[in-house]
């Protein structure tokens, strides 16, 4: 990079909003520039704020100096009236331009994005976004997009992010190391709110080469780096520190480690709390050796008992739950105690690794499966986080394996088998009677089976399912949702004959030629009536005509090894996915054939 030697510092520029209301916010600009010559050097420190639509709100000066070799931070205010605030439904972005000048000579000019928002948590009440209070209702994510490994094209996470707002996830943990900054951005935009997570250890490794190797010699200059990267970021509301450290059952050892990294947050973005997930804190003792309270919010994974117990024991504690299974139970801590201000599920969505063993290839425990697929203990979520009126039914064919005290540490492996199906086609074995499962979050559902009424239950006020036992029949089963007497929702089984379609549904039809830009193309194998056939595995066969080209397949399936980068893939209850970038300007043609289904073709424009 090369700069001015009069220049704004590499994430020079901190920029919070330390008072906001809907009639009146203040915006604090710290600016560090630095003077590299060897003489004295005059110059101004100009920030202009531009408004959502570009807008220019405000324009402030500083004219100052700085001596040969010296760096200073320049301070300043804009008062914005009436300001348009970041919030998860409008996530409106502002950018301060602050432009270093000599005269008339522009030595430095950057751009930087943020949001005017007040985020805070109370040990009270919990969670408050602008005067609001509300739960995180987060998700643990790692870094992989699945088929395009590690290197995640933004719309892949754009799909993948929509569909889990779609389940009314507001909340992302990056579970456990500093995501991308293209990440934060989509979250930025798309009205997320982030844990951003720094350490998965400290001076004890989980695995042989983890980051213990390297953590005293460098975890404080990561952690700058990565707090004066992201602080800028509205959706980044808290700073981890470290995830099921396993210094802590030493606290002489741990609490002086904590106490140098909270201090750097503190140091760099005094605006933004700090958080640890802690792992058995009631083993290590870091409730009452006094490591918890160091930290701004206490998080725990997983004990959310212990959790509500330590804030009892401390009401002005305030307190996250930073990893947790997807059990109602679970969610019901959360719910019904106002403190606790929200969880982080693991996971959001599957991600490859950490298989115990072969031939898994992936950690199966998602809302969405690896393709970004709506798993059915999303849609269970769903009935619980999202507002919009919704109702779903699924075949039962066993229990629910429970989440283990401490996921990775079990001593049998936790078996994650798949108990849930959206379908009325069950295999021959299970055909005798069906233990219907149906989740709503309205006030009541009524089941049909082939236009017959099985009758009507009351939705529960505990988030359970609501069951019934259904002697198989071939045909069409419907629940009905209805609040205050109204339908505001349906969802409708149809039992599947053979495949003899393929159906394909891009997500974008139109596309730059840039990296980031892909069209996500799901792939169906549906029957005479449109019904999806969820026992299909039929071998698909991808091809690209004109300036296109397939960078990754995918089906979903745990078990399959597959390659990824391909031009086929066997489809896994009736679906693939299979991923697409226009390689230069023009309309290319994605196919996709199934032998003795037939073939079917998408076109894509690239501009």
């Amino acid at each position: 990079v090369t700069v001015n030697p009069v220049h704004v510092d590499p994430w020079g520029v901190h920029v919070t909003t330390p008072e906001v209301t809907d009639r009146a916010a203040t915006v604090d600009v710290k600016t560090a520039i630095s003077n590299t010559t060897d003489a004295e050097q005059k110059f101004t420190v100009r920030s202009m704020l531009m408004g959502p639509r570009g807008d220019t709100l405000a324009t402030v000066e500083t004219r100052s100096k700085l001596a040969p070799g010296e760096k200073k931070t320049f301070q300043q205010e804009i008062n914005v009236a009436t300001p348009r605030l970041w919030n998860l439904e409008r996530p409106r972005m502002h950018t301060l331009v602050t432009q270093i000048t000599s005269g008339e000579i522009l030595l430095d000019e950057v751009s930087t994005p943020f949001g005017i928002r007040k985020a805070e948590f109370r040990s009270d009440t919990g969670f408050w976004l602008n005067g609001q209070n509300l739960k995180l209702k987060g998700v643990c994510l790692h870094h992989d997009g699945g088929a395009v490994g590690a290197a995640v094209p933004a719309d892949v996470w754009r799909r993948r992010l929509e569909t889990l707002r779609s389940l009314g996830v507001n909340a992302i943990r990056t579970a456990h190391n500093p995501p991308s900054p293209e990440f934060l951005d989509l979250c930025d935009r798309m009205g997320f709110l982030v844990m951003d997570e720094f350490f998965d250890c400290w001076t004890k490794g989980k695995n042989k080469h983890d980051y213990h190797l390297y953590f005293k010699e460098w975890a404080h200059q990561d952690l700058r780096d990565g707090i004066l990267r992201d602080r800028n970021h509205p959706s980044v509301i808290l700073y981890s520190v470290g995830n099921e450290i396993h210094d802590t059952p030493k606290p002489d050892l741990a609490k002086p480690i904590l106490r140098g990294l909270v201090d750097i947050c503190h140091e760099l973005d005094p605006s933004r709390p700090v958080t640890q997930a802690l792992f058995r804190p009631n083993v290590s003792g870091d409730y009452n050796n006094g490591l918890a309270d160091m930290l701004d919010v206490i998080g725990t994974n997983y004990r959310d008992k212990e959790l509500l117990d330590a804030w009892k024991d401390k009401p002005d504690r305030k307190i996250v739950g930073t990893e947790q299974g997807h059990e109602r139970s679970t969610w019901l801590a959360c719910r019904d105690n106002p403190q606790h201000s929200g969880q982080f599920l693991w996971a959001g969505i599957d991600y490859l690794g950490e298989s115990r063993s072969w031939p898994l290839t992936v950690f199966n425990a998602g809302l969405l499966d690896r393709a970004g697929f709506i798993q059915p203990r999303g849609i269970e979520r769903r009935s619980w986080w999202s507002e919009k009126p919704m109702v779903a039914a699924f075949r039962r064919i066993g229990v629910t394996a429970a989440t283990p005290a401490d996921p990775g540490y079990e001593a049998l492996e936790w078996n994650r088998r798949q108990v849930l199906f959206p379908d009325w086609t069950p295999a021959a074995a299970d055909s005798q009677e069906v233990n219907l499962e149906v989740y709503s979050n309205a006030d009541e559902v009524e089941l049909f089976l082939n236009d017959n009424s099985l009758g009507k239950k009351d939705v529960r006020k505990d988030a359970g399912s609501l069951n019934w036992r259904v002697p198989y029949q071939p045909g069409t089963l419907k629940a009905v949702a209805r609040a205050d007497g109204q339908e505001v929702a349906t969802d409708v089984l149809r039992t599947a004959g053979k495949p003899v379609k393929v159906d394909l549904v891009p997500d974008r039809r139109t596309l730059g030629t840039g990296f980031d830009e892909v069209s996500n193309v799901e792939v169906r194998l549906l029957d005479e009536n449109g019904t999806l056939v969820p026992d299909a595995e039929h071998l698909i066969r991808f091809s690209v005509e004109g300036p296109g080209k397939i960078i990754g397949v995918d089906s979903g399936n745990v078990v399959s090894t597959e390659r990824f980068q391909a031009s086929e893939r066997k489809a896994y209850q009736g679906r693939a996915l299979v991923i697409v970038r226009a390689t230069e300007p023009g309309k290319f043609t994605m196919n996709a054939e199934v032998e003795g289904v037939g073939i079917t073709s998408v076109e894509i424009s690239g501009k």
